[in-house]
């Protein structure tokens, strides 16, 4: 197979896989909403079997070994199907990292992000394991969720070939702001893991005020304390009222933030692209961060229901993939092509 073809299939399975990475962070939403994060009390297995309807048939056995944790069935294969797809995910990510080094050859091959992904899929699988063991910890949850979005993006950003151009001047101060963007972005995802693993969702039942206030009643002393100590059970959460707006509203106030700097790296996008792909770009941006607005008050104005939560993690995920694709085109490769591509 001659390297440029090999090249394309690199692209293909990267695009493959960021499918499979933006399920997983979709129905590991799914799963959290559901409160099916502890379905199985044990990992890799569930309740020491690969398939719930295993456990059905020794229930006995499953109660003695978990006393403390009633088999659900639904939970529980509401777990197991994420664990499915997130080990589908690993196998994708390393086939991706032997097709790397199989088309090594290639100077426009990528080759240190595949094998980046690699150690990053592990680590997603220990947090996977933590969020189990250490009981819906807040702080292991939020950093299992950035792994997984932090995944989709680099598989996204190597499924893109980049452009083959030299950067215009008028592009340049946007391409920087979508550097500072990005990291708004990751704050306030994290920020949003935060409230959903923190159940703080609900703290707020009105928008654009707060329990009948522009300012209410919030204890931010006691709202971001990362670690807390061991054996502690966070489900359904532990944090009071007031911890709870305080974590809700910050998000809330990050959402602005993030909603205004998002804008004004669209419309630079889409004003000052030198490419019809790069304003493309910049109108999927202004679209994902507006859907995702909508979808976070229609979520509070709804009453949170299931579909509506679930979609707000999509739309996390939609927006990482429009910001990744905007960085893409706003940072292109010399035309050159004498200079090795690494991307």
């Amino acid at each position: 197979m001659a390297t440029g073809s090999r090249l394309t299939w690199f692209r293909r399975l990267a695009r493959l896989a960021a499918v499979f990475c933006a399920i997983v962070v979709v129905v590991g939403a799914w799963v959290r909403l559901t409160d099916a994060g502890l379905g199985c009390p044990d990992w890799p297995g569930c309740y020491g079997h690969i398939h719930p309807a295993q456990v059905e048939e020794r229930l006995a056995e499953a109660s003695a070994a978990y006393p403390d944790r009633p088999f659900d069935y639904q939970k529980a294969l509401h777990e197991m199907v994420h664990r499915y797809i997130a080990t589908t995910l690993g196998l994708l990510i390393v086939a991706l990292a032997v097709l790397a080094w199989w088309n090594r050859g290639d100077r426009a091959q990528p080759r240190i992000i595949p094998w980046l992904l690699v150690p990053l899929v592990v680590t997603q699988g220990l947090l996977g394991m933590w969020t189990v063991t250490l009981l819906l910890k807040p702080l292991i949850v939020t950093l299992h969720l950035l792994g997984g979005l932090l995944t989709l993006a680099l598989l996204w950003w190597l499924s893109l070939a980049p452009e083959r151009r030299e950067r215009k001047a008028a592009e340049r101060p946007f391409a920087r702001l979508a550097i500072v963007a990005t990291v708004v972005v990751a704050v306030q995802v994290a920020l949003g893991g935060w409230t959903s693993t923190n159940y703080a969702a609900a703290a707020c039942s009105s928008f654009p005020t707060c329990q009948g206030g522009w300012w209410p009643d919030m204890d931010f002393s006691d709202a971001f304390v990362l670690w807390r100590g061991l054996g502690i059970d966070y489900e359904g959460g532990v944090l009071d009222a007031p911890a709870r707006i305080a974590v809700h509203y910050t998000h809330r106030l990050g959402a602005y933030l993030t909603t205004l700097v998002l804008l004004i790296v669209a419309v630079g996008a889409v004003r000052r692209g030198q490419t019809w792909r790069t304003r493309m770009a910049g109108f999927a941006v202004a679209g994902a961060v507006v859907l995702q607005m909508l979808l976070g008050m229609n979520l509070i104005w709804q009453g949170w229901p299931l579909w509506l939560g679930t979609a707000h993690n999509g739309g996390a995920a939609l927006l990482v993939i429009a910001m990744v694709t905007l960085l893409r085109c706003l940072h292109p490769r010399p035309a050159d092509p004498g200079l090795r591509l690494r991307a």
